[in-house]
């Protein structure tokens, strides 16, 4: 592996360390805040999903960012944005102030769940671009845990889920500074006219015969891509394209209404029905944002080898099985109530070692370079609604239906999303990006 390459991809994965972050923190915030603001389960869930409604807007907007001034300057905006973001949602004095600060936030991180993906997948060479996409992945289970972990301790301090929100500042600002080091994409490069240094640049960070195997594919290129947004999107609504972003938005959409992310959000309300107090509850986070750290690590390792589609069947298959199991765990005496911890844990590690990482590799892959800013930020755009609604609708339903019919209703979904992948997604382990 190209130490280069390495690092460039590490410091432009804290863009995902920052998404997932964001993402977690505020599960911690849950016990102080519904309390202190007298939530009810409609309003607990607006303010928990309006984040992604920045994200909505951020995917579409940097997409278009990108294209325009690259890939560096825009991964530098998102994280300035991100830190003020997060110190003024700690210091809000009202509900309506910390939700118009977490849609600002959700700007940021939806710039980044594009540009982070997009990024490494064009400064990294084809033989190893599934593992370096992942790092990615492997960047927001680790800011997931590190939310986790900041929940807990701070959960004993006084004005506790102000400082859980401002502690978001302090990765955001190690994201800064780092990214002052990067170098910009020699592809955006490439594709913008400025070939010699774009080719330059692609010697200095890969070796010899990955640089040429690049070059050569670049220059094979007949279809010039165009700056007019207008025009690129003409493109999507045309065979081959259309049918490729219907099938990108579908797997985005997919990923989030798995049910996973129900888990990783609202874990606190999900354990408080097995009998926790909140200390247990927080630090069974813990163990959850590990558990997804750990089988991301396998992801990364066999990616490359495996397959996407082979491991998002596996994943999905798996996941519907344990959803019914958790569900079943609340409805009579089928299976334990004892039991749930350990099947919540293998159905996150299952989701952390296939959906969550292969979906952004997917996406990063299934499109061709004549319109990739733009077919990943839809597709991303449709990855935020889908989590907005699930975030937003997953206090009500726990509160109005039971919990078996909730965790029934995840599994049929993750067995629908088996059969999608296995008769309409294509294998992309050996596209060129």
């Amino acid at each position: 592996m190209d130490k280069r390459v390495f690092t460039y991809s590490l410091i432009a994965s804290l863009g995902g360390l920052l998404f997932g972050f964001d993402i977690a923190i505020f599960s911690g915030t849950i016990p102080f805040i519904t309390p202190e603001f007298a939530l009810s389960p409609e309003k607990l869930g607006w303010v928990a999903s309006c984040l992604y409604i920045g994200c909505i807007f951020g995917a579409i907007f940097f997409g278009k960012i990108a294209e325009r001034i690259g890939r560096k300057p825009s991964l530098i905006g998102v994280a300035c944005i991100f830190i003020a973001s997060s110190i003024l949602m700690g210091l809000a004095k009202t509900i309506d102030q910390v939700i118009i600060w977490r849609v600002i936030a959700g700007f940021s991180v939806g710039g980044a769940s594009v540009l982070s993906p997009l990024y490494i997948a064009e400064i990294s060479p084809l033989r190893s671009r599934g593992k370096m996409v992942s790092i990615n992945q492997l960047a927001i289970v680790i800011g997931i845990l590190l939310a986790y972990l900041s929940n807990y301790y701070l959960a004993q301090v006084e004005g506790n889920w102000r400082w859980m929100f401002i502690s978001g500042a302090v990765p955001a600002i190690v994201f800064l500074f780092a990214s002052i080091f990067l170098p910009e994409s020699p592809k955006y490069l490439f594709y913008k006219g400025k070939q010699i240094e774009g080719e330059a640049l692609l010697y200095k960070i890969f070796n010899k015969q990955d640089a040429e195997d690049e070059l050569a594919y670049m220059q094979s290129q007949q279809e010039k891509r165009s700056d007019s947004n207008v025009q690129v999107l003409k493109f999507l609504v045309k065979k081959p394209y259309f049918g490729l972003l219907i099938l990108g938005v579908i797997i985005a959409i997919f990923q989030q209404i798995s049910g996973a992310n129900a888990v990783l959000f609202y874990a606190p309300i999900i354990f408080e029905r097995v009998g926790m107090d909140v200390n247990d509850q927080l630090f069974i986070q813990i163990l959850i944002g590990s558990i997804n750290l750990a089988f991301t690590l396998v992801a990364i390792r066999v990616v490359d080898r495996v397959g996407r589609k082979k491991m998002m069947l596996f994943g999905s298959g798996l996941m519907s099985v344990l959803l019914l199991l958790i569900g079943l765990s609340f409805q009579g005496n089928y299976i334990p109530q004892s039991f749930v911890s350990g099947l919540v844990l293998l159905f996150i590690g299952t989701y952390a070692a296939t959906l969550a990482p292969v979906t952004w590799v997917i996406i990063a892959e299934i499109f061709p370079i004549k319109v990739r800013e733009q077919a990943m930020a839809i597709a991303s755009a449709f990855l935020w609604i889908a989590c907005f609604a699930i975030t937003y609708i997953f206090p009500v339903m726990i509160n109005s239906l039971s919990i078996f019919q909730t965790f029934l209703s995840f599994s049929l979904l993750c067995g629908v999303y088996f059969l999608f992948l296995l008769f309409f997604v294509p294998e992309t382990k050996d596209n060129r990006v």
